[in-house]
């Protein structure tokens, strides 16, 4: 019996709210793939509508993601474990995220599910982009089993109208039938800032999924930048003012030990 594969579409909805200084709130629906970057381009390979480092209607380019290099992304993130002392002694790394969608992807957050060789996470690797061009990501060891609950102090500058001084709360699911991604923020004095939440429900990743979620989800990549410049608008108009841009981190990774 063939194992099913590890990599699907989650199908669903991301929402925001934000609750100081003032209150905003926004939802829109969207899906993101979850692909193992070992089975990835051999599934690819077999999709006319999923190009892997290629062009087509949808396509995952490893350049777009990790250190920028065109290739062996698994190799990138496999020395990034290492420099944290963690071993997947031949595990799978996965990575949850969106798709060029007709060559346009911009992915605020893409998450790595690192496992080792039984299946157990060992690691999640957060990956953030802002909309200046930077990256950064936070690395943090999963300990228990079950709902992944994890945290770690900002160290990147991501929106302009948020200081550096928070905290960031994680609560993942396991992708299965469903997932959820829940990040919480709040300042120095445990005060909730935001709240992002993203819920889906598994499609297997085929041409037929493929092209329902092209037309359920229209060029939604580009969507998702236009909304980041809209409701930025929104909070400016709301008497929100930018805060001041630091220098990105000296290293491109924060590792929580």
């Amino acid at each position: 019996m063939t194992a099913k594969p590890a990599s699907a579409i989650y199908a669903g909805a991301v929402t925001h709210v934000r609750f100081a200084p003032r209150r905003h709130r926004l939802r829109y629906r969207m899906f993101q793939v979850l692909l193992d970057l070992d089975e990835g381009p051999a599934l690819a390979a077999g999709l006319k509508l999923l190009a892997w480092n290629g062009a087509g209607l949808f396509s995952f380019q490893e350049r777009d993601h990790g250190d920028g290099r065109t290739s062996d992304l698994k190799s990138h993130v496999l020395k990034t474990l290492a420099g944290a002392g963690i071993d997947l002694a031949g595990g799978s790394i996965q990575i949850l995220c969106m798709p060029r969608i007709l060559g346009h992807v911009f992915n605020p957050l893409s998450l790595f599910y690192c496992r080792r060789a039984d299946g157990s996470l060992a690691a999640m690797l957060y990956e953030v982009n802002n909309t200046f061009g930077q990256r950064h990501s936070y690395l943090i060891p999963v300990t228990e089993a079950g709902e992944i609950r994890q945290s770690c102090d900002k160290a990147f500058y991501v929106s302009p109208f948020m200081d550096m001084e928070m905290t960031y709360a994680f609560r993942l699911t396991e992708p299965g039938e469903g997932l959820s991604t829940v990040i919480d923020a709040s300042d120095q004095a445990g005060q909730p800032i935001i709240s992002a939440v993203f819920a889906g429900r598994r499609w297997p990743l085929t041409d037929a999924a493929l092209a329902r979620a092209f037309f359920a989800y229209p060029l939604l990549t580009l969507k998702v930048v236009a909304a980041i410049h809209l409701e930025a608008a929104k909070l400016f108009l709301k008497g929100l003012r930018l805060k001041a841009r630091p220098p990105a981190p000296t290293d491109a990774v924060s590792i929580s030990r």
